[in-house]
C-alpha cells in the first residue's frame, strides 16, 4: 500500500527483493544503492541476524516524473532468505506494492526457489494481498555459473503465468537496473489506474 506524504509532496512505494537464501537480493540492492545518485537516496540499513541480513533504503528517482504533482519514493526491502526468519518475511512484505522474485539459477538451488515462491504466495495470501494483482517480476540470477537451469525449465517451475523476468548476474549489476525500472514501471501503472 503506497503512503502519501502530503508535506514533502510524496507518494511512498514499497518494493519487496524476494527468494531463497544468498539467491543475490542484498547483492541487487547493494548494486541499486552504489549507482543511485546520494542526494537522493537514503541510508543504507542493515539488519543482520546470525545467517542473514535484511537490507533497506530508500530513494527519490526524479526521472519517473510526478503523480498528480507528487514525487515518487520509492523504499527498497530484500527479506531473509532462510524459511527459518519467516515472520520477519511477512513482516516485510507487508504493504509491499511491488516484488522482485530473485531466483538462483543453480540447478542445486531450484528446490529452494520453489519453496521460497510458494512461501511468498502463502505470505502475501495471509495478507489480503492478491498475488495476481500485485506487481511481480522475475530475475533469473547467476546466470554466468556453470551449473544453472535452463531459462525455459525457470519458467515452467516459478513463472507459470510468464510474467516480465530478467536474466541476471547481480555481482556484475547485469539486469539490475533492468529489474528495477521494470517493477518500478508497473507499480507506476497501478497507481496512476488509481488517480
Amino acid at each position: 500500500m503506497s503512503f502519501i506524504n502530503y508535506a514533502a509532496r510524496e507518494i511512498n512505494c514499497k518494493l519487496v527483493y524476494y527468494g531463497p537464501g544468498l539467491g543475490g537480493k542484498t547483492t541487487n540492492l547493494q548494486h541499486i544503492y552504489r549507482r543511485v545518485d546520494p542526494g537522493s537516496k537514503g541510508k543504507l540499513i542493515s539488519l543482520a541476524t546470525e545467517t542473514e541480513r535484511t537490507l533497506f533504503f530508500d530513494f527519490l528517482p526524479l526521472e519517473l516524473g510526478s503523480i498528480k504533482g507528487f514525487k515518487t519514493r520509492f523504499h527498497l526491502y530484500t527479506v531473509p532468505g532462510q524459511v527459518f526468519y519467516d515472520a520477519s518475511r511477512k513482516l516485510i512484505l507487508k504493504g509491499a506494492d511491488g516484488v522482485v522474485f530473485v531466483a538462483d539459477s543453480q540447478v542445486e538451488r531450484m528446490e529452494s526457489n520453489i519453496e521460497s515462491l510458494q512461501n511468498m504466495e502463502m505470505n502475501l495470501a495471509e495478507q489480503g494481498i492478491n498475488v495476481e494483482k500485485i506487481p511481480l517480476i522475475f530475475q533469473y540470477n547467476k546466470r554466468d555459473l556453470p551449473n544453472i537451469v535452463t531459462v525455459d525449465e525457470l519458467q515452467k517451475s516459478l513463472n507459470s503465468r510468464n510474467l516480465l523476468w530478467f536474466e541476471a548476474i547481480a555481482i556484475q549489476g547485469l539486469g539490475v537496473f533492468e529489474t528495477l525500472k521494470a517493477v518500478t514501471k508497473l507499480v507506476l501503472l497501478e497507481l496512476r489506474k488509481k488517480e
